[in-house]
């Protein structure tokens, strides 16, 4: 690939598409000890691990994934980012107005793996 792009800020998160987040929450909060930083019912429950966030979330937060990890990449704007996963041989899913939270532009790998990047909503004017 040419030109100059921008490599991600940093793992904003991973999170587990699940079925039932609210059950698997004791094994990842109990079992494993990663301490819940955030929660939202039983759609998105967040944990703290290190620098970035370990996540479970409902089927229907999770979309377009049907199960499994998804890596989340945060990044500052998504300028070109369609038209380089699909030149590379990716498939952009589509793109979730997150409002005040930010935005996430979904896509697979050219194994089908789902990957999603992430961008910060602007902070708000004071």
């Amino acid at each position: 690939m040419s030109g100059a792009v921008r490599p991600p800020k940093r793992v904003q998160n991973v999170f587990v598409a699940a079925r039932d987040p609210a059950s698997l929450h004791g094994f990842y909060e109990g079992a494993l000890g990663l301490p819940m930083k955030f929660r939202d019912g039983d759609r998105w429950i967040q944990y703290g691990a290190g620098n970035t966030n370990v996540a479970l979330a409902c089927l229907e937060e999770a979309a377009p994934a049907t199960g499994g990890l998804v890596m989340v990449l945060e990044v500052d704007d998504f300028e070109g980012a369609p038209e380089r996963i699909a030149a590379a041989g990716g498939q952009v899913l589509g793109l979730r107005d997150m409002g005040a939270h930010g935005a996430v532009l979904s896509l697979h790998d050219p194994e089908g793996n789902l990957l999603q990047l992430f961008r910060r909503a602007a902070p708000a004017a004071a």
